[in-house]
């Protein structure tokens, strides 16, 4: 084959290839854009394999009537339609006022779980943006809970809320003597408490690095120009820090929220089996449904219900927050 030269109006020579030597860029090019997606392909296809399939036999376990006679072939058991679900909604019914009540309880811990982390994670961020010494330190420090993994973190502070002889008694009873007798925390009322305090312990630090992370993109001038106009430190978190913000704290906020409102490991390593009535979230609560009672198909459309739930706000929060982004664009 031999190659053509062609001379334009410009003067420039352009060597024109022949027609067997175009295609081997172009077939090169191809594999090289295919070629991340095949590395990617075996770990997408194990991800479908192990939250995929889960799901689909648990949907599938929410329409049959799943019980304790039927653990050895599930696949005989009777399909029952949506009655599993009419159980699960049914709030004039035991079943269903204690599920519509741990619902609430979820909602009300996650709000406050949540509020919490953000705020401490968030204060803490714009603390260790300036330059002093031993910040480097507090940051380690700060890093130390999301760190640790969950089941000796939470371990531990079951111990340190023991009655007896546990920390946070011996601090708060004998040596600053708040209350006539040391508190039970792993029980009653208090449970409530003590499982918020253990959740946003270890929540806030993601928030923190989340935060941090994201201040990076700031630019100092803005800060030295607003004090240069006299605006305080307040006005400057107020103007600048917080809107700059904005779509970091968008994705933090909601990967919070599914975080705290799916935790399984910390109620059910700090209070066992048997979460108390006031700490009795819904993911331990679709548990003793299932495992506890034996029944696998309400169990089953409990968490299919749950998961359309997360769904629902998951959408219509990214719908709000983008729509808001938009609106604050233009």
């Amino acid at each position: 084959m031999t190659e053509t030269v062609v001379t334009p109006p410009s003067g420039r020579t352009v060597r024109k290839a022949a027609p067997g030597e175009a295609r081997t860029p172009r077939r090169s090019g191809r594999r090289r854009v295919a070629l991340p997606y095949l590395l990617l392909l075996p770990a997408l296809l194990l991800e479908l394999l192990v939250h995929l399939v889960p799901m689909l036999m648990g949907i599938t376990m929410s329409f049959r009537e799943l019980t304790q006679f039927y653990i050895r072939n599930w696949s005989e058991a009777p399909w029952t339609a949506f009655d599993n679900y009419s159980v699960a909604i049914d709030f004039d019914a035991p079943v269903g006022q204690a599920l519509l009540k741990s619902f609430l309880t979820t909602c009300t811990f996650t709000v406050l779980s949540v509020g919490l982390c953000w705020l401490l994670g968030t204060a803490a961020a714009v603390f260790l943006q300036e330059n002093f010494r031993g910040r480097g330190f507090l940051r380690t420090l700060f890093l130390v809970p999301y760190a640790l993994p969950v089941y000796a973190a939470v371990i531990t502070w079951a111990f340190m809320f023991q009655r007896d002889n546990g920390l946070v008694n011996h601090v708060l009873h004998d040596q600053l003597g708040i209350g006539d007798s040391p508190a039970f925390w792993l029980i009653g009322d208090n449970s409530f408490w003590a499982l918020l305090v253990v959740s946003v312990w270890k929540g806030w630090p993601f928030a923190f690095l989340t935060v941090m992370a994201g201040l990076q993109n700031i630019p100092r001038d803005m800060y030295e120009a607003a004090a240069l106009d006299g605006a305080g430190v307040w006005k400057q978190i107020r103007h600048i820090t917080l809107p700059s913000l904005r779509s970091v704290n968008q994705v933090l906020v909601l990967v919070l929220f599914l975080w705290t409102f799916n935790d399984f490991n910390t109620p059910f390593v700090l209070f066992g089996k048997a979460a108390p009535e006031a700490a009795d979230l819904i993911s331990l609560h679709i548990y003793q449904s299932s495992f506890q009672t034996w029944n696998f198909g309400t169990g089953s459309a409990m968490s299919v219900l749950l998961l359309l739930f997360l769904l629902v706000v998951t959408g219509v929060y990214l719908l709000l927050t983008t729509r808001g982004r938009k609106t604050s664009d233009v």
